[in-house]
Formats: C-alpha cells, sequence, structure tokens
C-alpha cells in the first residue's frame, strides 16, 4: 500500500531513488497528475545537478486568452468552459522559453495548433504511429511512471488511460521493465473496471491522496456547420448495421453520431435522398437491428451517445466498446460516472496494443471487427488520394499521426472494412478561401497507396483500387467548384489525365450556397449533444468566426468595419464582449469590426 505524503515529499523521494536522473513516463491527454507533476518540475528546476526527461503526448492547456477577441470571449467563461484544471508548469516555461536546462519534454502527439512556432516542442516532437509510441517508450527504459487515477475498491483504476500504461505496468509485472509508480487520485474520474484498467494498491510505490480533487480538463464542443453535418450524412450512409465502428472527437465525430441517430429514428433518408450532390454507390440507411460494436483508440462522446441510445449495442467478450484513452467535456465526465456498473463494465479500457491492430489473437480480433469503419479527420488530401492530417507544408507538427495510420492500415487488412478519411473542402484564412483539397504535399500523412474512402461535405470518393485517373475523377467530383479546373489542370500537365478530359456537368456546383439550400430546411442542431455556451455565446460564435477567418486581411477587416458602423447589433453580445461603451479608438474598431460580424452573420 502506497505511503500517504505530500506533493513536494513525493517528488523529493523521487528524486532520491532515481539518483536524481529521471526518465519519467507520462500519459497523454487527462491521465497527467497535475499537483505531482508540478511539484516534481519545481523541485527539479530547484536542483540543478538533477534532470528530468519527460516523454509524453498531448498537453492539456487552455487556449491563449491573453489579448483581443480571444480574451473578450473566453476568460470571463474560462472556468465554466474548460474547467478549473490547473495550469501544466512545464508547458508555462515552455511558452515563457524558462525551461530549465535539465529539464526537457518530447510528444508524440500535440494538441492540435497549439505549438506551432514553438522551436523546442517542435524539435522535441517524434513522429511515432499510436501502437509505436510504446516501443519508444520502452526502449528509453523509463524510470518512473506517474498516472492520475480513480480510487477502486481499495485500489485503484487507469480510467482514462490504459492506453500505454496498461502494457508499461504488464512488463513491470512480468520484471521486463523496472520503475517507480507514482499516482495522484481524483475522484472525479470515472472509475472503469476490468483487469486492464485496475491497479492493485501494492503495485503503486507513492500516491498522493489530495484533500480537494482538481477540475478535469473539458473541451468545449465547437459548432457543427452545415460542412460538418453534411459529411456526417454522408459517412452514416457507408456504416453496415452489425458491423464496427470507430470516429474521432471534435464536429465532425458529433455530426457522424447524430446523423447514425437520425438514421436510427428513419429521418436520414428523408434527408440524403434529396442530396444535389452527384451520387454515390452507398445506400445503408435502415435502423440497427444487430447494433454496432466500437473499438477505438479514444472514447469519445458521440460513441458514447451511441452507447446510451443503443446503436452501439454488440458485444464482443462483454464489451459494447473496448477503448484507449478518454478526454471530453465535463457532461461526458459525468454521464459515463452516472452509468450503472453492469452498463459502465460493457465499455472496457484497453490498452492502445489492443484497440489499435489486429496482433495477438488476430482470429478473434478479425472475427469480432467484421464490417468496420475507421472514421478519421484529415487537414487536407490529395487529388491522387493522399492524406494530410498532421504537419503543414512548412514542417510545423500541427499535431501527431496518432493512430489514424493504425486504423487505415486495419481497414485494409480487415474483410468488409475501409478507412473512412473525412474534411471540409474548403478552408478561410486571412479572408481567403483556399481548397482543402490539393494536388500535392510535401509531407503525407496516409500516402495514397493506402487511398479508400474520402468524404467532404459533397460526397463520397471511393479510391481503393482505382487507377490514378478514376481516383482524380472521384476526387473531383468531391472537390468545392472554384478549385476543380486548376486542380484538373494540374493532374494534365502531370499527365495523369488525359489532355481532353472535362468536369463533368454535375459536378459543377458544389457550392457552400448550393450545400446550405439543401440543409437549411431539415433544421439541424449546431449542438446535437449540448453546449457549455450560454444563449449570448451561442449568438457570437458565428461573428467570431467570420473575425477569425478574415484576421490578418486589412481590406476583409476593413469591410466589415465598414458594415459595423451602419449596423445595429444586439446589446447583450456586445456588452458580453465588453464592447458595449468603448472608449478608446481601439475598441471603437473593435466594436465596429464585432457588430459587422454580427450583421453578416445573420443575412
Amino acid at each position: 500500500m502506497a505511503e500517504a505524503r505530500t506533493a513536494d515529499a513525493i517528488a523529493a523521494e523521487i528524486i532520491d531513488r532515481t539518483g536524481g536522473d529521471i526518465r519519467l513516463a507520462l500519459p497523454l491527454g487527462l491521465g497527467k497528475p497535475v499537483t505531482l507533476l508540478n511539484a516534481l518540475t519545481r523541485a527539479v528546476a530547484d536542483r540543478p545537478e538533477t534532470r528530468l526527461s519527460i516523454l509524453t503526448a498531448l498537453t492539456l492547456e487552455r487556449p491563449d486568452m491573453s489579448a483581443g477577441m480571444a480574451r473578450r470571449f473566453m476568460a470571463p467563461a474560462a472556468d465554466r468552459l474548460f474547467g478549473r484544471y490547473p495550469e501544466i508548469d512545464y508547458a508555462r516555461m515552455m511558452r515563457a522559453g524558462t525551461l530549465p536546462g535539465n529539464i526537457e519534454v518530447s510528444e508524440f502527439f500535440m494538441l492540435a495548433g497549439r505549438w506551432i512556432g514553438v522551436t523546442d516542442a517542435q524539435r522535441r516532437y517524434i513522429p511515432a504511429n499510436y501502437t509505436h509510441a510504446y516501443d519508444v517508450l520502452a526502449a528509453w527504459r523509463p524510470n518512473v511512471l506517474m498516472q492520475l487515477l480513480a480510487p477502486l475498491d481499495g485500489g485503484y483504476s487507469l480510467s482514462c488511460n490504459t492506453d500505454i500504461s496498461a502494457d508499461l505496468l504488464r512488463e513491470r509485472r512480468a520484471g521486463r521493465l523496472d520503475f517507480l509508480v507514482a499516482g495522484e487520485t481524483n475522484s472525479n474520474l470515472p472509475a472503469m473496471a476490468g483487469p486492464e484498467a485496475a491497479l492493485s494498491a501494492d503495485e503503486v510505490d507513492l500516491c498522493l491522496e489530495p484533500g480537494e480533487d482538481f477540475d478535469l480538463f473539458s473541451v468545449v464542443k465547437r459548432p457543427v456547420g452545415h460542412a460538418e453535418h453534411a459529411i456526417g450524412l454522408h459517412v452514416a450512409r457507408t456504416v453496415p448495421d452489425g458491423g464496427t465502428l470507430q470516429i474521432g472527437i471534435g464536429a465532425i465525430g458529433d455530426a457522424v453520431a447524430h446523423a447514425l441517430m437520425m438514421r436510427q429514428r428513419g429521418d436520414l433518408s428523408d434527408v440524403t435522398r434529396r442530396t444535389p450532390f452527384a451520387p454515390d454507390p452507398f445506400d445503408e440507411d435502415g435502423p440497427f437491428d444487430t447494433g454496432l460494436y466500437a473499438v477505438t483508440e479514444m472514447l469519445v462522446d458521440g460513441l458514447l451517445r451511441l452507447f446510451e441510445v443503443g446503436i452501439v449495442r454488440r458485444e464482443v467478450d462483454g464489451a459494447a466498446i473496448h477503448a484507449g484513452f478518454f478526454v471530453d467535456c465535463r457532461d461526458f465526465y459525468e454521464r459515463l460516472r452516472a452509468l450503472p456498473e453492469a452498463q459502465r463494465r460493457r465499455i472496457r479500457m484497453m490498452p492502445v496494443s489492443f484497440t489499435n491492430q489486429l496482433y495477438g489473437d488476430e482470429a478473434a480480433k478479425r472475427d469480432a471487427r467484421r464490417d468496420a469503419r475507421f472514421v478519421n479527420s484529415a487537414m487536407k488530401a490529395t487529388l491522387l488520394g493522399g492524406i494530410v492530417s498532421d504537419i503543414t507544408s512548412s514542417a510545423q507538427e500541427v499535431s501527431g499521426i496518432g493512430g489514424q495510420f493504425n486504423f487505415v492500415e486495419q481497414a485494409f487488412a480487415l474483410e468488409g472494412a475501409r478507412a473512412v478519411l473525412t474534411l471540409p473542402a474548403t478552408r478561410t484564412r486571412k479572408g481567403e478561401t483556399v481548397s482543402n483539397i490539393v494536388w500535392s504535399h510535401p509531407h503525407e500523412s496516409v500516402p495514397r497507396a493506402y487511398r479508400d474512402l474520402i468524404v467532404t461535405e459533397y460526397g463520397i470518393a471511393d479510391l481503393r483500387g482505382k487507377r490514378d485517373e478514376d481516383a482524380i475523377a472521384e476526387m473531383l467530383r468531391i472537390t468545392d467548384s472554384r478549385f476543380q479546373d486548376d486542380l484538373l489542370e494540374q493532374a494534365k500537365s502531370a499527365g495523369k489525365v488525359a489532355s481532353d478530359v472535362r468536369i463533368d456537368p454535375q459536378w459543377r456546383d458544389n457550392t457552400p450556397e448550393r450545400l446550405a439550400a439543401w440543409l437549411a430546411p431539415h433544421e439541424l442542431p449546431a449542438f446535437p449533444f449540448g453546449t457549455d455556451f450560454d444563449a449570448t455565446e451561442r449568438q457570437l460564435l458565428p461573428a467570431l468566426d467570420i473575425l477569425s477567418d478574415i484576421q490578418g486581411s486589412r481590406r476583409g477587416m476593413a469591410r466589415l468595419i465598414w458594415q459595423g458602423l451602419t449596423a445595429t447589433p444586439p446589446p447583450e453580445a456586445m456588452a458580453r464582449m465588453g464592447l458595449d461603451a468603448p472608449g478608446s479608438l481601439r475598441e471603437r474598431a473593435e466594436a465596429w469590426a464585432l457588430a459587422g460580424a454580427l450583421r453578416r452573420a445573420g443575412e
């Protein structure tokens, strides 16, 4: 049984028992024991003769709220939106450039977009598939594992992070690895049972049991717009009853789950049969009589919702869901904790060596994962079917490959399985709209040899086994029409299609306006599964998206300000942003820009 001590005392004990050279295995995301971690970071920073090397992923942080509209909108609601989650000291130091020389941090997956331009984070990033991260970690020979734990039956639950920790602990039990286990308990964590998640009290060498549990990090749900809803509707038509499902977090994941629930109610075909875009061969739209089985690296709110309504219910070894980790919104944690024990046991947390690959008991996994649909998001896709999910053209790591390639690989290995990669057809930055389907990209996350199903709001491109010229045609069919001609010319210049190829007239009206005309009558919800934003904040979100898209474009911002000069914005929205009585010229310009954005959002 671990001896109860203070965080500082445990940190001192770790330094003493490792000789001051600490190689810390730290779970990704929610599993970080922040109180204990910060105590160790402080202790090492105060002792230059010691060294702390951290290998982890997905360091959770609140967004930058230091200036501008982000400060006005997010700062007053930060605790409500993100929870009172404590700041992680090493992240704060890295951003400030004050991380001591005797502390270093390497991650194999980053919070999307948060570490672009931070030199140390970019240089120390490790590009590893999720299933290979364990091998990287084991070869590094950690001497300390720290984890946030949920109390469970006189012992502990790994709860949100069995992903790599379960395999590390297995190797420790077998005597192949030797490291200290230091835990911090938090009763806010759902106590997930099962042999892979359970940890006996005597396996924890040092444990912090704080008098007050910190709030878990809450992921704020973003609105689901027309593009995301359309993608969800398309994806829902690819999922066979009795099959297997994996989806990710975010607006597209929510849209897919919502569309599957529409399908169960019999509402999906009413929307999809009226699609104005070119048809594809997928027509699954009946209810789920057998139900789905979910196997996923990340347990997300969308999957939990599908489990709660009985769509995800096909069991494998007594579980309807096998998952490797979770981090989501506060409502997700509350619902997971509130599940009756028998139901919660049907959600089994596993290592990613189980969820993300077929090795080990392969025959049973193949039998269980029938007709799988592995649904993941991308940033860009090339016209030849390559996928870009984690890195910019200038080699700045945005996030990481995580388990995406693992699931794509499974899709090719399993009978009846498909990899479904989703992305909006366009994005807007500095006032300019550009295509997310491009001719080429210097860094592909999933190479075109693994091209399968790619979905935008304009439909599904089925690329598996297709010749390059046919794959190009499929991709042009789901491209925004403003960019089709230029992409086709690049394909012709490369000799990949004949010089007399033309865009099919059926594909010539892939536009946001046509998309809106299709979906607007169906009143698809902006927040299918609820939100922590209040009514005024929900009113502001579309306007803030417009401001974000235009940020950096002087001409675009000038147009907004001009519109705002004659607008009559909602007073509660202006007051919420602290711009109802602007004083300085800068504040007046911000108020006019916001008023213009509110006016445009309402048009």
